[in-house]
């Protein structure tokens, strides 16, 4: 099975990981991207650390970025396929970061944005111990149909999403959340009126503040 590979910011505090932090990329991204958020994160969960690995295929419009599944075919079944392939490989890549860090499952948290947020919702809830929680940007939910019969724990679950998002539609975020819920999973939303595709200083505000709860950290904004 392919391996994951991307840059690392390790703890602030010099010392050994408490927590673990992994950042699942958009689609034509690459790890680089998203561990930008890691040195503003970690002000606050000073004993995380952060990965951000490179998704496992060269994206098919974008060759110098990475895709976790193609987008060009929208054939639902498709979609599910390459998400559920992509979800193989995360799942390793978990297992062998929680083990090299000797850390539990309770230890985890995922960050997605995009084409990220879609594994992270299809991964998290699929394994078998619940990761403390999973923040998503801009995603949304492929295949929520099958959720309630293959989810496998509950990991809590915040979205954020703009309301101006051209790329992935707000409404996404709403139709996640519900079948996010009728499978049992507690989920909180946060709406950012007039944002575009992106993350703002609130979402990544009141993201931390999300971890920090989940993590049990006090200094959050």
């Amino acid at each position: 099975m392919l391996q994951l590979t991307g840059p690392i910011y390790p703890p602030s505090t010099g010392g050994k990981p408490k927590q673990l932090v992994v950042l699942l990329h958009g689609y034509g991204s690459n790890g680089e991207d998203l561990i930008g958020l890691a040195p503003y994160f970690a002000q606050h969960l000073p004993h995380a650390q952060f990965v951000s690995p490179n998704a496992p295929f060269p994206c098919e419009i974008a060759p110098m970025g990475y895709q976790w599944f193609g987008f060009e075919d929208r054939d639902p079944a498709m979609l599910l396929g390459g998400v559920r392939l992509a979800g193989q490989i995360i799942d390793a890549f978990l297992d062998a970061e929680l083990a090299r860090n000797d850390l539990k499952e309770s230890d985890l948290a995922l960050i997605g944005f995009s084409q990220g947020t879609m594994m992270s919702l299809h991964v998290g809830p699929r394994r078998a111990s619940a990761p403390a929680g999973i923040l998503g940007y801009s995603g949304s939910l492929i295949g929520p149909e099958l959720l309630m019969a293959e989810r496998q724990s509950s990991p809590p679950v915040m979205l954020v999403h703009g309301t101006a998002d051209q790329v992935v539609p707000y409404r996404e975020m709403e139709m996640a959340a519900g079948a996010l819920r009728e499978a049992g999973i507690s989920v909180s939303t946060l709406a950012r009126p007039g944002l575009p595709h992106s993350i703002d200083q609130t979402g990544a505000e009141r993201g931390i503040g999300f971890l920090a709860e989940r993590f049990r950290v006090s200094n959050a904004p």
